[in-house]
C-alpha cells in the first residue's frame, strides 16, 4: 500500500514518516506550502507543485491553525477515496478554540467556564460577571501563545484595553487552579496511547512545553481517558492530542490539539508514539482498501442488478456513516437525490423516492418502502466468497 503524509515538515512529522515506511510500500513525504485545490466543472483536483496528486492508500494531512482551509479543503475533495485518520470538519473545529469549547459544550464534555465574547469591547460587560482569577485566549494559536491571565478585574480591564486593537473574538474562561499543570493525552484510534504531565517553568501559568514547561509520564484513570476520546471523537479526529486539567471537580478539557508534537511526549514516557500512530495508520488503510469493490468487480463477486445484500464493515465518524464507495457507484445514487430512509433497531432501508414532488413524508408513505429480503450476500474482503441463495 501506498501511504502520504501531508505536513509543514516539523520533526514530529518526520518521526511519524520513517515509522510509516515500516508498514506501508512506499511512504511519501509532501509540504502542505504546494499543495492546491482546484474546483472546475469535471470536480475538485488536488494539485502538487502544479501536477495532479498521485494517488494513495492512506493521506495523513497535519498543519497548523494558518493552514486550515487548504486542510479541510483537501479533506473534503478526497472523501471516501482515501483513508485520512481526520475528518474535513476537525481542521475546522480542532483548530478553533471557540468553536472546540462549543462542540464540547454541545456532547456535555466537561470543561471549564467559558464565555465568549465577539470583540474585546463586548468582552469588558462580561468581567463583571467572571470570577477571579480568568483566562483570556484568542481563538487561534498553539503551544501557550494567546494566553493571558488576569487576577482581578482592574488588570482583566488592561489587557482588554490592549487587546481592543485587534478587534477580534476573544474567549474568557474560569482559572483553574492545579499547580501550574496539566495534562497531555495522545489519542490514536479509540485509546490514550500516551500521556504526560505537563509543568509550567517557574513564573509562568502555561504548561506548554513549548513555553518553557517540562513533562512527566502519567497513567490515565479511566474516566479521563474516556473524556479524552470522547473528545477526539466528538472533534472527528482519530489522532490528535487532548488537553486537560485534572481539577478538584474533576478532569476538563482545555484545548485539542491536532498536530500535536511528538518529543515531548516521547521523551517522558518513553513510548514510541511514531510507532503506535504509523501502524494505525497502517491498519485502517487496509481495512480501507479491503472494504472497497470496484464497479468492476461487481460481476466477479456475484452481484447482479437484480436483488443483493453486501456485507461491509461499518465505518461510523463523528456520528456519520460512510458508506463504502461501491455503494454509490452500483445504486448510481448521486448527490442531493431525494431517498426515502426505513429505520428500526437492526436495520437500515435506504430506497430512491419516486416522490419527488413531496417534501414532507409522512409515515404511512414512508412504511411502502420495500422491505423485500435481499437474496445475496456478499463478503467484501480481501478474499471472495461464494454467492449465497
Amino acid at each position: 500500500m501506498r501511504a502520504a503524509i501531508v505536513s509543514l515538515g516539523s520533526v514530529s512529522s518526520k518521526w511519524t514518516a520513517e515509522a510509516m515506511r515500516n508498514y506501508f510500500d512506499s511512504v511519501e513525504e509532501i509540504q502542505l506550502k504546494n499543495l492546491e485545490v482546484y474546483l472546475g466543472s469535471d470536480g475538485a483536483k488536488i494539485l502538487y507543485e502544479g501536477r495532479p496528486l498521485e494517488t494513495f492508500d492512506c493521506i495523513f494531512l497535519k498543519g497548523s491553525f494558518r493552514y486550515v482551509k487548504i486542510l479541510s479543503s483537501i479533506t473534503s475533495a478526497l472523501e471516501g477515496k482515501v483513508y485520512m485518520p481526520l475528518m474535513a470538519d476537525a481542521f475546522t473545529i480542532g483548530h478553533d478554540k471557540l468553536l472546540t469549547h462549543l462542540k464540547l459544550q454541545q456532547k456535555n464534555i466537561p470543561m471549564p467556564e467559558t464565555y465568549i465574547s465577539a470583540t474585546p469591547l463586548g468582552a469588558k460587560k462580561l468581567l463583571e460577571k467572571v470570577s477571579y482569577p480568568i483566562v483570556f485566549k484568542f481563538p487561534q494559536g498553539t503551544q501557550g501563545k494567546g494566553v493571558m491571565f488576569a487576577d482581578s478585574y482592574s488588570s482583566a480591564l488592561s489587557i482588554i484595553d490592549a487587546l481592543q486593537a485587534l478587534n477580534q473574538p476573544v474567549i474568557i474562561q474560569e482559572y483553574l487552579e492545579t499547580g501550574g499543570t496539566d495534562i497531555r493525552a495522545i489519542v490514536v484510534g479509540k485509546k490514550v496511547v500516551a500521556a504526560m504531565e505537563r509543568c509550567s517553568a517557574d513564573g509562568d501559568k502555561r504548561s506548554n512545553i513549548h513555553a518553557g514547561g517540562s513533562g512527566r509520564s502519567i497513567e490515565l484513570d479511566s474516566v479521563t481517558r474516556a473524556i479524552a476520546v470522547r473528545t477526539a471523537e466528538v472533534i472527528g479526529a482519530e489522532i490528535c492530542g487532548v488537553d486537560i486539567l485534572l481539577s478538584v471537580d474533576g478532569p476538563k478539557v482545555i484545548e485539542v490539539n491536532m498536530s500535536p508534537g511528538l518529543q515531548g511526549v516521547t521523551k517522558a514516557t518513553g513510548i514510541n508514539v511514531a510507532d503506535i500512530i504509523a501502524k494505525h495508520l497502517y491498519s485502517e488503510s487496509k481495512k480501507f482498501v479491503d472494504g472497497i469493490v470496484s464497479f468492476s468487480d461487481l460481476s466477479d463477486l456475484g452481484v447482479d442488478d437484480s436483488s443483493n445484500s453486501i456485507i461491509a464493515n461499518l465505518d461510523i465518524k463523528a456520528g456519520k456513516i460512510i458508506l463504502p464507495k461501491f455503494v454509490s457507484e452500483f445504486s448510481d445514487l448521486k448527490n442531493n437525490d431525494e431517498i426515502l430512509i426505513n429505520v428500526d433497531k437492526s436495520s437500515i432501508w435506504i430506497a430512491k423516492s419516486k416522490i419527488s414532488e413531496n417534501k414532507v413524508i409522512d409515515k404511512k408513505t414512508l412504511n411502502k418502502v420495500s422491505t423485500k429480503k435481499p437474496e445475496k450476500i456478499v463478503k467484501t474482503s480481501s478474499t471472495k466468497t461464494k454467492s449465497k441463495k
